[in-house]
């Protein structure tokens, strides 16, 4: 299994901004661009994400021949990957996925995702899948209870770059299933980690809040949500809030 190159930075506005610039400037990779700091980092929906020292900011930038509608899977791929980091450094059945792709270890958010994507000349895509995993920090002033890496180790987190070496090889393995044999085994993959199943919980739309039970993943990534009438919605954009995760 052969890995993209790792191009590192000390300091970089946004790696999803900088997987931009090349992708619109023609180079497509696939390359993982990493920084040791952040000055404008951004998470899911415009939001702010901060890169302190010692966690981890990475985007793999890589174009694909899937169309849009699949392309977006790629955002459980990145949460497994992230997954699997957790569980080499915190054990088995530490880490939850909760949906679409929040990473929780004890059920605070610890990764945060972000996939963009654009055309290309060729009629394919690229994509910028950025990760941030709190590796050493975890924020304060958040929505939700965020958690870090260090809290839950006894000796010190990886590096981000040690870190980085195992996501890498983690997001092969899932990318490489979900090219061949499609969405399944992904589905499969975060349904066995899936933080909330069966759980009444609240899904925030853009132009409307609805609340029930999430009973799965449809095999497009949707999330299927049990209305209290027994109607079955597809979720398919929108944060999903359990209790207080």
């Amino acid at each position: 299994m052969t890995l993209p190159p790792i191009e590192s930075y000390d300091e970089i506005d946004s790696t999803n901004a900088e997987a931009r610039r090349r992708a619109e400037a023609g180079e497509v990779g696939p390359v993982w661009i990493t920084a040791l700091t952040q000055t404008a980092g951004r998470g899911r929906r415009g939001r702010d994400w901060q890169t302190r020292s010692g966690n981890l900011a990475a985007t793999l930038l890589f174009p694909t021949d899937k169309p849009a509608g699949e392309a977006a899977q790629i955002s459980f791929v990145a949460a497994l990957a992230a997954a699997d980091l957790a569980e080499t450094c915190l054990g088995a059945g530490v880490a939850t996925v909760k949906w679409p792709n929040d990473l929780l270890i004890h059920g605070r958010k610890a990764v945060g995702i972000l996939v963009e994507s654009g055309p290309l000349p060729d009629g394919r895509l690229w994509l910028a899948v950025g990760i941030g995993i709190n590796l050493a920090h975890a924020p304060q002033d958040v929505e939700r209870p965020a958690a870090d890496f260090a809290e839950f180790m006894n000796g010190p987190p990886p590096t981000p770059r040690a870190a980085l070496e195992v996501l890498a090889q983690a997001f092969e393995r899932w990318r490489l299933a979900w090219e061949r044999e499609g969405f399944a085994p992904i589905a499969k993959g975060w349904t066995e980690r899936a933080h909330g199943l069966g759980q009444p919980c609240e899904a925030r739309l853009p132009n409307q809040t609805l609340r029930g039970v999430a009973e799965g993943l449809d095999l497009d990534g949707a999330l299927r949500l049990r209305l209290d009438d027994g109607a079955v919605l597809r979720i398919t954009a929108g944060d999903v809030f359990f209790g207080g995760a």
